[in-house]
Protein backbone atom coordinates (compact mmCIF):
# COMPACT_ATOMS: atom_id res chain seq x y z
CA UNK A 1 0.00 0.00 0.00
CA UNK A 2 1.18 3.77 -0.63
CA UNK A 3 2.59 5.51 2.39
CA UNK A 4 0.30 8.69 2.55
CA UNK A 5 2.69 11.73 2.44
CA UNK A 6 2.02 15.72 1.50
CA UNK A 7 3.52 17.76 -0.32
CA UNK A 8 1.00 21.02 0.26
CA UNK A 9 3.00 24.07 1.85
CA UNK A 10 7.02 22.60 0.69
CA UNK A 11 9.26 24.06 -1.11
CA UNK A 12 11.96 21.90 -3.86
CA UNK A 13 13.48 21.82 -6.75
CA UNK A 14 12.89 19.79 -10.02
CA UNK A 15 15.99 18.06 -9.77
CA UNK A 16 18.82 19.16 -11.96
CA UNK A 17 21.69 21.54 -10.76
CA UNK A 18 24.81 23.16 -12.56
CA UNK A 19 28.22 21.95 -12.23
CA UNK A 20 29.68 18.43 -11.64
CA UNK A 21 30.47 17.83 -7.98
CA UNK A 22 28.07 15.62 -6.20
CA UNK A 23 29.12 16.63 -2.57
CA UNK A 24 28.96 20.67 -2.99
CA UNK A 25 25.46 20.46 -4.80
CA UNK A 26 24.33 17.79 -2.07
CA UNK A 27 25.58 20.21 0.84
CA UNK A 28 24.32 23.01 -1.34
CA UNK A 29 20.51 21.34 -1.66
CA UNK A 30 19.96 20.40 1.77
CA UNK A 31 21.15 23.92 2.95
CA UNK A 32 18.59 25.18 0.64
CA UNK A 33 15.38 22.75 1.04
CA UNK A 34 15.82 21.35 3.91
CA UNK A 35 12.22 20.90 4.32
CA UNK A 36 11.46 18.86 0.89
CA UNK A 37 15.33 18.50 -0.40
CA UNK A 38 16.08 15.82 -3.70
CA UNK A 39 18.90 13.98 -4.83
CA UNK A 40 20.46 16.27 -7.26
CA UNK A 41 20.77 15.44 -10.82
CA UNK A 42 23.97 16.69 -12.32
CA UNK A 43 23.59 16.49 -16.33
CA UNK A 44 26.65 18.45 -16.96
CA UNK A 45 28.81 14.88 -16.13
CA UNK A 46 27.62 14.18 -19.65
CA UNK A 47 26.51 10.42 -21.06
CA UNK A 48 24.36 8.62 -18.42
CA UNK A 49 23.95 11.30 -16.06
CA UNK A 50 21.38 12.51 -18.12
CA UNK A 51 17.69 12.45 -17.46
CA UNK A 52 17.14 9.45 -20.04
CA UNK A 53 21.06 7.69 -19.73
CA UNK A 54 19.90 8.07 -15.59
CA UNK A 55 17.62 5.25 -16.38
CA UNK A 56 19.97 2.74 -17.21
CA UNK A 57 21.24 2.75 -13.41
CA UNK A 58 17.26 2.10 -12.11
CA UNK A 59 16.20 -0.02 -14.78
CA UNK A 60 15.69 -3.86 -13.52
CA UNK A 61 16.88 -6.77 -16.19
CA UNK A 62 16.95 -3.58 -19.28
CA UNK A 63 19.91 -2.70 -20.61
CA UNK A 64 20.73 0.67 -22.28
CA UNK A 65 24.02 1.68 -24.28
CA UNK A 66 24.35 4.63 -26.91
CA UNK A 67 23.34 4.28 -30.25
CA UNK A 68 24.54 6.86 -32.79
CA UNK A 69 21.65 8.61 -31.77
CA UNK A 70 20.19 8.02 -28.98
CA UNK A 71 19.89 5.18 -26.49
CA UNK A 72 19.25 1.78 -27.42
CA UNK A 73 18.02 -1.21 -25.49
CA UNK A 74 20.78 -4.14 -25.91
CA UNK A 75 21.27 -7.45 -24.37
CA UNK A 76 24.42 -7.06 -21.76
CA UNK A 77 25.07 -4.28 -19.70
CA UNK A 78 28.10 -2.09 -21.29
CA UNK A 79 29.81 1.05 -20.41
CA UNK A 80 27.54 3.59 -20.19
CA UNK A 81 24.89 1.46 -17.99
CA UNK A 82 27.99 1.14 -15.67
CA UNK A 83 29.10 5.09 -15.77
CA UNK A 84 25.31 5.93 -14.83
CA UNK A 85 25.01 3.61 -11.81
CA UNK A 86 28.77 4.99 -10.62
CA UNK A 87 27.30 8.34 -11.13
CA UNK A 88 23.87 7.72 -9.14
CA UNK A 89 26.24 6.06 -6.42
CA UNK A 90 28.22 9.02 -6.45
CA UNK A 91 25.11 11.03 -5.85
CA UNK A 92 23.40 8.66 -3.49
CA UNK A 93 26.82 9.01 -1.61
CA UNK A 94 26.89 12.82 -1.43
CA UNK A 95 22.96 12.69 0.16
CA UNK A 96 24.05 11.07 2.83
CA UNK A 97 26.98 12.10 3.85
CA UNK A 98 25.38 16.20 3.47
CA UNK A 99 22.12 14.14 5.49
CA UNK A 100 24.55 13.00 8.43
CA UNK A 101 26.58 16.42 8.45
CA UNK A 102 22.82 18.16 8.87
CA UNK A 103 21.89 15.72 11.66
CA UNK A 104 18.59 14.86 10.23
CA UNK A 105 17.20 11.42 11.71
CA UNK A 106 14.19 9.85 11.78
CA UNK A 107 10.81 9.18 9.23
CA UNK A 108 9.43 12.61 9.49
CA UNK A 109 11.45 14.20 6.43
CA UNK A 110 11.25 13.51 3.17
CA UNK A 111 13.06 13.48 0.28
CA UNK A 112 12.11 13.40 -3.59
CA UNK A 113 13.93 11.07 -5.99
CA UNK A 114 13.84 11.81 -9.48
CA UNK A 115 13.59 9.77 -12.60
CA UNK A 116 12.45 9.73 -16.67
CA UNK A 117 8.98 8.63 -17.17
CA UNK A 118 7.68 5.39 -19.28
CA UNK A 119 6.31 7.29 -21.50
CA UNK A 120 9.17 9.66 -22.23
CA UNK A 121 11.55 6.40 -22.35
CA UNK A 122 9.17 5.14 -24.64
CA UNK A 123 9.74 7.93 -26.90
CA UNK A 124 13.51 8.59 -26.37
CA UNK A 125 15.20 5.29 -26.17
CA UNK A 126 15.53 2.66 -29.22
CA UNK A 127 14.69 -0.77 -29.72
CA UNK A 128 17.21 -2.74 -31.55
CA UNK A 129 16.29 -2.37 -34.52
CA UNK A 130 16.38 1.97 -34.35
CA UNK A 131 12.34 2.44 -33.69
CA UNK A 132 11.51 4.18 -30.70
CA UNK A 133 10.55 1.83 -27.87
CA UNK A 134 7.13 3.58 -28.00
CA UNK A 135 6.22 1.29 -31.11
CA UNK A 136 6.48 -1.55 -29.57
CA UNK A 137 3.55 -1.97 -27.25
CA UNK A 138 5.17 -5.33 -25.06
CA UNK A 139 8.44 -3.61 -25.17
CA UNK A 140 6.90 -0.34 -23.66
CA UNK A 141 5.15 -2.30 -21.28
CA UNK A 142 8.45 -3.82 -20.50
CA UNK A 143 10.33 -0.70 -19.58
CA UNK A 144 7.22 0.69 -17.26
CA UNK A 145 7.29 -2.31 -15.46
CA UNK A 146 11.11 -2.45 -14.77
CA UNK A 147 11.27 1.17 -14.31
CA UNK A 148 8.40 0.52 -11.54
CA UNK A 149 10.73 -1.77 -9.89
CA UNK A 150 13.95 -0.05 -10.24
CA UNK A 151 12.73 2.69 -8.50
CA UNK A 152 10.84 0.68 -5.60
CA UNK A 153 14.82 -0.58 -4.96
CA UNK A 154 16.14 2.99 -5.67
CA UNK A 155 13.81 4.25 -2.99
CA UNK A 156 14.50 1.65 -0.30
CA UNK A 157 18.10 2.46 -0.60
CA UNK A 158 17.41 6.09 -0.06
CA UNK A 159 15.42 5.37 3.28
CA UNK A 160 18.31 2.29 4.09
CA UNK A 161 20.84 5.37 4.00
CA UNK A 162 18.29 8.37 5.87
CA UNK A 163 15.51 7.19 7.65
CA UNK A 164 13.37 9.57 5.48
CA UNK A 165 9.67 9.27 3.44
CA UNK A 166 10.22 8.57 -0.59
CA UNK A 167 8.91 10.82 -3.34
CA UNK A 168 8.78 9.84 -6.48
CA UNK A 169 9.19 12.53 -9.33
CA UNK A 170 8.52 10.70 -12.68
CA UNK A 171 9.47 13.44 -15.44
CA UNK A 172 7.54 13.17 -18.42
CA UNK A 173 8.44 16.29 -20.96
CA UNK A 174 7.42 13.89 -23.73
CA UNK A 175 3.99 13.35 -22.85
CA UNK A 176 2.19 15.65 -24.82
CA UNK A 177 4.19 14.77 -28.12
CA UNK A 178 3.52 10.64 -27.55
CA UNK A 179 -0.32 11.18 -26.70
CA UNK A 180 -0.45 13.76 -30.06
CA UNK A 181 1.27 11.51 -32.42
CA UNK A 182 3.87 14.50 -33.15
CA UNK A 183 7.54 12.76 -32.60
CA UNK A 184 9.36 11.84 -35.78
CA UNK A 185 10.21 8.05 -36.84
CA UNK A 186 13.94 6.92 -37.98
CA UNK A 187 12.90 8.14 -41.69
CA UNK A 188 10.74 9.98 -43.47
CA UNK A 189 8.53 7.46 -44.73
CA UNK A 190 8.34 6.33 -41.09
CA UNK A 191 5.48 7.51 -38.74
CA UNK A 192 5.03 6.97 -34.70
CA UNK A 193 1.61 6.95 -34.38
CA UNK A 194 -0.57 8.88 -31.25
CA UNK A 195 -0.57 6.65 -28.08
CA UNK A 196 -4.12 6.43 -27.25
CA UNK A 197 -5.05 8.08 -23.97
CA UNK A 198 -6.22 4.86 -22.21
CA UNK A 199 -2.84 3.09 -23.05
CA UNK A 200 -1.08 5.81 -22.27
CA UNK A 201 -2.78 6.27 -18.39
CA UNK A 202 -2.13 2.20 -18.04
CA UNK A 203 1.64 2.24 -18.85
CA UNK A 204 2.26 5.59 -16.74
CA UNK A 205 -0.14 3.65 -13.74
CA UNK A 206 2.38 0.71 -14.36
CA UNK A 207 5.03 2.29 -13.17
CA UNK A 208 3.56 4.01 -9.92
CA UNK A 209 1.59 1.04 -8.98
CA UNK A 210 4.98 -1.40 -9.65
CA UNK A 211 7.30 1.60 -7.34
CA UNK A 212 4.21 1.86 -4.49
CA UNK A 213 5.54 5.03 -4.10
CA UNK A 214 3.57 8.51 -3.48
CA UNK A 215 4.32 9.93 -7.17
CA UNK A 216 4.17 13.48 -8.90
CA UNK A 217 4.60 13.28 -12.47
CA UNK A 218 6.49 16.73 -13.58
CA UNK A 219 6.71 18.40 -16.96
CA UNK A 220 7.77 21.66 -17.84
CA UNK A 221 5.75 21.48 -21.63
CA UNK A 222 3.00 23.11 -22.72
CA UNK A 223 -0.67 21.20 -23.43
CA UNK A 224 -0.87 18.79 -20.13
CA UNK A 225 -3.32 16.41 -20.29
CA UNK A 226 -5.13 17.33 -17.45
CA UNK A 227 -7.84 14.76 -17.76
CA UNK A 228 -5.51 11.96 -17.83
CA UNK A 229 -3.13 13.30 -15.14
CA UNK A 230 -6.42 13.09 -13.15
CA UNK A 231 -7.46 10.10 -13.81
CA UNK A 232 -3.89 8.93 -12.87
CA UNK A 233 -2.46 7.18 -9.72
CA UNK A 234 -0.51 9.65 -9.16
CA UNK A 235 -0.97 12.35 -6.00
CA UNK A 236 0.17 15.07 -7.59
CA UNK A 237 1.61 17.10 -10.64
CA UNK A 238 4.18 19.52 -11.19
CA UNK A 239 4.38 22.18 -13.73
CA UNK A 240 5.47 25.21 -15.30
CA UNK A 241 3.11 28.33 -13.84
CA UNK A 242 4.51 30.34 -16.90
CA UNK A 243 3.22 28.21 -19.68
CA UNK A 244 -0.64 28.10 -17.88
CA UNK A 245 -3.18 29.56 -19.82
CA UNK A 246 -6.52 30.24 -19.68
CA UNK A 247 -7.18 27.01 -21.56
CA UNK A 248 -5.80 25.39 -18.73
CA UNK A 249 -7.97 26.08 -16.23
CA UNK A 250 -10.53 23.56 -16.48
CA UNK A 251 -8.17 21.18 -16.01
CA UNK A 252 -6.19 22.15 -13.27
CA UNK A 253 -9.41 22.82 -10.92
CA UNK A 254 -10.41 19.46 -11.83
CA UNK A 255 -7.29 18.33 -10.55
CA UNK A 256 -7.63 20.13 -7.09
CA UNK A 257 -11.38 19.02 -7.04
CA UNK A 258 -10.03 15.80 -6.92
CA UNK A 259 -7.45 16.22 -4.15
CA UNK A 260 -4.47 16.24 -6.17
CA UNK A 261 -1.67 18.26 -4.94
CA UNK A 262 0.11 20.80 -7.38
CA UNK A 263 3.84 21.91 -7.48
CA UNK A 264 3.85 24.88 -8.99
CA UNK A 265 6.73 26.26 -10.99
CA UNK A 266 6.54 30.04 -10.41
CA UNK A 267 10.52 31.22 -9.91
CA UNK A 268 12.42 31.68 -13.70
CA UNK A 269 14.79 28.33 -13.86
CA UNK A 270 16.55 30.76 -16.25
CA UNK A 271 17.94 34.60 -14.78
CA UNK A 272 15.20 36.99 -15.84
CA UNK A 273 16.24 40.30 -18.06
CA UNK A 274 15.08 42.41 -14.83
CA UNK A 275 15.05 40.83 -11.71
CA UNK A 276 12.46 39.58 -9.97
CA UNK A 277 10.92 39.79 -5.61
CA UNK A 278 9.40 36.76 -4.45
CA UNK A 279 5.90 38.43 -4.36
CA UNK A 280 6.13 38.80 -8.21
CA UNK A 281 6.88 34.80 -8.34
CA UNK A 282 4.52 34.13 -6.03
CA UNK A 283 1.62 36.32 -7.94
CA UNK A 284 0.78 33.99 -10.72
CA UNK A 285 -0.04 30.96 -8.23
CA UNK A 286 -2.66 33.30 -5.96
CA UNK A 287 -4.50 34.25 -9.47
CA UNK A 288 -4.52 30.98 -10.93
CA UNK A 289 -6.52 30.14 -7.09
CA UNK A 290 -8.48 33.38 -7.64
CA UNK A 291 -9.25 32.61 -10.80
CA UNK A 292 -10.78 29.09 -10.02
CA UNK A 293 -12.66 30.72 -7.25
CA UNK A 294 -10.79 27.97 -4.44
CA UNK A 295 -9.93 29.41 -1.36
CA UNK A 296 -6.19 30.75 -0.80
CA UNK A 297 -5.71 27.97 2.03
CA UNK A 298 -5.42 25.35 -1.17
CA UNK A 299 -2.09 27.45 -1.18
CA UNK A 300 -1.18 25.98 2.16
CA UNK A 301 -2.70 22.55 1.88
CA UNK A 302 -2.18 21.37 -1.68
CA UNK A 303 0.33 23.63 -3.41
CA UNK A 304 3.85 23.02 -3.26
CA UNK A 305 6.40 25.66 -4.90
CA UNK A 306 9.01 24.58 -7.16
CA UNK A 307 11.38 26.70 -9.83
CA UNK A 308 9.96 26.83 -13.11
CA UNK A 309 11.92 23.48 -14.68
CA UNK A 310 15.62 22.18 -13.65
CA UNK A 311 18.26 24.62 -12.96
CA UNK A 312 21.11 23.08 -15.11
CA UNK A 313 21.04 25.18 -17.63
CA UNK A 314 21.68 28.00 -14.89
CA UNK A 315 24.48 29.70 -13.72
CA UNK A 316 24.95 28.23 -9.57
CA UNK A 317 23.98 32.37 -8.46
CA UNK A 318 21.10 32.32 -10.41
CA UNK A 319 20.25 28.56 -9.13
CA UNK A 320 20.65 29.40 -5.26
CA UNK A 321 18.66 32.62 -5.75
CA UNK A 322 16.12 30.48 -7.50
CA UNK A 323 15.81 28.29 -4.36
CA UNK A 324 16.29 30.95 -2.03
CA UNK A 325 13.04 32.78 -3.90
CA UNK A 326 11.28 29.48 -3.89
CA UNK A 327 11.41 29.39 0.13
CA UNK A 328 10.11 33.17 0.19
CA UNK A 329 7.48 32.55 -1.65
CA UNK A 330 6.27 29.25 0.04
CA UNK A 331 6.80 30.86 3.36
CA UNK A 332 4.20 33.34 2.03
CA UNK A 333 2.03 31.07 1.07
CA UNK A 334 1.96 29.51 4.17
CA UNK A 335 1.91 32.15 6.63
CA UNK A 336 -0.80 34.30 5.17
CA UNK A 337 -2.18 33.47 1.35
CA UNK A 338 -4.94 35.84 2.41
CA UNK A 339 -2.10 39.32 2.18
CA UNK A 340 -1.82 39.52 -1.32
Amino acid sequence: MTQQVSIGGLVTGIGSWPGTDARESAATILGELGGFPHLVELPGRGLGADMVGRAGAILVDINLDASTRAYRVVPRRGNVAKRAEDFLNQDLDALEEAWESARLVGGDHIVKLQAAGPLTLGAEIEVANGSRVLVDRGALRDIAESLGEGLARHAAEVTRRTGAKVVIQLDEPQIAAVLAGSLPGRTKMESVPALPEPEALAVLDSTISGCGLPTVVHSCAADMPWDLLRRSQAFGVSLDMSLVGSRDLDGIGQLFDAGKELALGVVPSAPPEKPVTWKECAMPAVTLIDRLGFSRELLQTQVAVTPSCGLAGASLEWSRAALRLCTDVGKALVDDPSAF
